[in-house]
């Protein structure tokens, strides 16, 4: 039945047919699946196994991407799905033997920081090397400044790992591993996620064997042909609908020591794109920066959002997209530029895209949302009550946690937008009970932020209000990620902007959004995280549907009345239907 998926027909395709083909291509996404499932279930840190922050896929063995699980961030897999070949530039395939493990955390080559290993298995069947397995993972600690913005070059962020091996023909480099250990504040976790990105590998490696064995393959080299040339045909497709042209767009973000800018021009001819971020802001001098693979990696995941979300994410759906940034610019970082938070300039690489082909594209894409997630990472020096949150011999006298926090995406042209819900990262947030179990700090309070979606026929969503302190004696520090508190997400059709960010202290004082603070005992933080714009005209929507945001929590009165044009009763939070037609129209009458 399967003989001829390993025959070529005309033109190098494959001769698989159809069904068998679908049948294949969902054992190899079970495949993948299982070896996300056994690296998350594995994994020391709420960083992988909560928020999924985490890529997992698999190669063919000229390091072609075919296929990647369903979890993760684009900011890891479409940055890892460029990444084999500089492995393969070290460590050629024809010297790779089985037992062979590689690794790097190398930032131009790979997802952008020092805090993301990628770990690649060669998969052998017998001695014939089949295809690689590959994940990248954000590990809890990598040493230097911690993760943070302040760092003014690559050196001070941590320790850099170069391709090697992490285990040669089955043995593992304890040098490697001890260095790492040296050079980490919570070496546990760290070197626990590392070996559990080894085992999810493994186990992929494992269930593609079967897979294979079950469909008489002696290559998949064929069968991801087949796949990478059908999501090429695909995405081609797509692209030859829009029309030709230029599509323009520049937006801001609150930067470090000034505002960034990044403006897009994407050129698209026949069924090709070419996307050029010229006229974005220099380089930063702090660790804000982002290299091209990142960029490339955001850029391409807004273009399939956009135009075929529905093609499979392979090698094939990267080759009709062409991404250049000029070197030195803040989006094409050169080493040893500091790039310890890249995410909060890439994650905002989307809107911009969305923005520039809003109106080629009416319905189809979104609008601004609160772009980058805020991470928050806390340090401390233990004290008696904190010892629970440290790790290993107890060598180390510092606790550090980090966890992910997003505010509201921007709505949709037929749907309201999502409430503290990362776009586009696609990252989870950590419940509070497993934050207090595994760290010091104290959740006082965590609620949506009422009012801060942007009013529109389709609401904006919201963003989130946190308030949190550290338990014991001790002073703490907050190295903050966080963006959106000078520019806010951006309304579309008439929608009004979500809400800016903001970060305060229980002693009455409000911070800027990057930049490493220390804070005494007891010290209460509260962030409000920013909301996502709305689509089209306020006094559009539903008052039914404006009454339930009130009853909910998400609107207040006020604000249904003054942005929204609709007067709810006091007492019952009924609709007023008169006063709401009167309201509404001598707003119409002004406008």
């Amino acid at each position: 039945m399967y003989g001829n998926c390993n025959g070529m027909g005309p033109g190098g395709m494959t001769t698989i047919d159809p069904i068998t083909l679908e049948v294949m291509w969902n054992r190899l996404i079970a495949v993948v699946n299982e070896q996300a499932t056994a690296l998350m279930r594995t994994s020391f840190t709420t960083i992988v196994r909560e928020s999924g922050d985490l890529s997992a896929g698999v190669f063919d063995t000229h390091g072609n991407m075919i296929a990647q699980a369903v979890t993760g961030t684009p900011g890891h897999i479409n940055a890892m799905a460029t990444c084999i070949h500089y492995f393969l530039d070290v460590y050629p395939a024809e010297t790779l033997v089985p037992g062979d493990v590689l690794i790097t955390n190398d930032p131009q080559k790979t997802s952008g920081h020092l805090h993301d290993f990628t770990v690649i298995t060669p998969i052998f069947q017998g001695d014939q090397l089949v295809a690689f397995f590959g994940n990248t993972c954000h590990v809890l600690d990598i040493g230097g400044r911690g993760l943070t913005t302040d760092a003014r070059s690559v050196y001070e962020e941590g320790l850099f790992v170069p391709i090697t091996k992490l285990y040669d023909a089955g043995v593992e480099n304890a040098e490697l591993v001890k260095l790492i250990a040296a050079n980490v504040r919570t070496p546990e976790p760290v070197l626990g996620d590392i070996h559990a990105q080894v085992a999810g590998n493994e186990v992929g490696g494992r269930r593609l064997l079967e897979f294979m064995e079950e469909f008489a393959l002696e290559s998949i080299d064929p069968l991801g042909a087949e796949i990478i040339e059908r999501s090429e045909r695909a995405m081609r497709e797509a692209i030859s609908k829009l029309p030709d042209g230029f599509y323009t767009k520049f937006d801001y973000s609150d930067g470090y020591e000034e505002p960034v800018r990044m403006e897009v021009s994407i050129e698209k001819r026949g069924d090709e794109l070419w996307v050029d971020w010229a006229g974005s802001s220099p380089e930063s001098k702090y660790g804000i920066n982002v290299v091209l693979n990142y960029t490339h990696a955001y850029t391409t995941y807004a273009l399939k959002c956009a135009l075929a979300p529905e093609v499979p994410n392979n090698e094939g759906s990267f080759r009709p997209v062409h991404v250049a940034a000029p070197e030195g610019c803040i989006l094409n970082a050169q080493h040893p530029a500091p790039v310890g938070s890249r995410s909060i300039i890439g994650h905002f690489l989307p809107g911009v895209i969305f923005g520039a082909l809003a109106d080629a594209l009416p319905g189809q894409v979104m609008a601004d949302g609160a772009a980058n997630i805020w991470i928050n990472q806390f340090t401390g020096e233990i004290d008696d009550s904190n010892r629970a949150y440290t790790s290993g011999s107890g060598a180390s006298r510092t606790w550090t946690y980090v966890w992910f926090s997003a505010g509201g995406t921007g709505a949709r042209p037929t749907k309201d937008g999502i409430g503290a819900t990362a776009f586009p990262s696609g990252i989870s947030g950590v419940p509070a009970e497993v934050i207090e179990q595994l760290s010091p700090i104290v959740m006082h309070r965590r609620e949506f932020r009422q009012d801060s979606g942007g009013a529109g026929k389709f609401r904006g969503g919201v963003g989130q209000t946190m308030e949190v302190s550290v338990r014991g004696e001790r002073s703490y520090t907050l190295a903050p990620l966080f963006d959106r508190t000078r520019y806010a997400a951006e309304g579309y059709s008439g929608g009004q902007a979500g809400a800016y960010g903001r970060i305060t202290t229980s002693t009455g004082e409000e911070l800027a959004s990057k930049g490493e603070r220390e804070f005494t005992p007891n010290m209460r933080v509260t962030l409000d995280l920013p909301g996502g714009g709305g689509f089209y005209d306020p006094h559009e929507r539903d008052p039914e549907n404006v009454a339930a945001d009130v009853a909910d929590g998400l609107v207040s009165v006020e604000a249904a009345r003054d942005d929204y044009g609709v007067v709810l009763d006091p007492a019952t939070l009924r609709v007023d239907l008169e006063a709401t037609r009167q309201a509404r129209s001598a707003s119409a009458n002004e406008a």
